[in-house]
């Protein structure tokens, strides 16, 4: 092998290690194949992730990916080997998703109020990015989040499969923070459709 071909594989590989950990440890870009976070995404589009994002610094209204494993898909069990062939991107996304935080560990939500709106600890809650037509949940609940966890929702309530339907299933719906991949901050595909994706910001 000539120098200047271990040259150029040199270059290859190191590209190729700096993709990875900056989709590893900054930023990711994922596909949206569901129409459950319409209108805010829509399917065919790609979105841009931070990945440094904490779960302290999660606020309801923030739009996440997650991996559902173990709750969203409750028994597909989660491994470390997996763990780190997905961080790799070595393994798809089959149980990665895409919805958005609508309780934080400590609240209580339910649905529905006497106006038809999702309440947090008693509060109604503004939402004014549900899908046109659909009303915040045809299904009735109330639930407490545990320390450490999630209550998340789809923007298309009447297409979404969420916390509100697996109440009954291994973990009640909820996500454990530790499996919040990063909060979404852009759409980037295709051209035509690139905005930013902004936090409603509610406490």
């Amino acid at each position: 092998m000539t120098r200047g071909r271990r040259l150029v594989l040199l270059l290859l590989a190191v590209l190729l290690l700096a993709t990875v950990l900056i989709r590893a440890c900054w930023l990711d870009l994922f596909y949206i194949s569901s129409g459950s976070m319409e209108p805010t995404v829509v399917p065919g589009e790609r979105i841009l992730v931070d990945r440094t994002v904490s779960p302290a610094q999660l606020q309801r209204g923030d739009v996440i990916v997650f991996d559902g494993r173990g709750s969203f898909a409750p028994y597909e069990p989660a491994s470390v080997l997996d763990d780190v062939l997905r961080t790799l991107h070595v393994r798809g996304g089959e149980s990665t998703y895409v919805k958005r935080v609508l309780a934080l560990p400590g609240e209580t939500i339910a649905c529905c109020s006497p106006a038809g709106k999702v309440t947090v600890n008693d509060q109604e809650v503004s939402e004014p990015y549900l899908f046109p037509g659909d009303v915040p949940s045809l299904t009735r609940f109330e639930a407490t989040v545990p320390r450490g966890k999630l209550w998340l929702m789809g923007d298309h309530r009447s297409a979404s499969s969420d916390s509100r339907s697996l109440i009954g299933a291994p973990g009640g719906g909820m996500v454990s923070e530790d499996r919040v991949l990063g909060r979404v901050n852009a759409v980037v595909w295709p051209l035509g459709s690139i905005r930013s994706i902004p936090s409603t910001g509610e406490q």
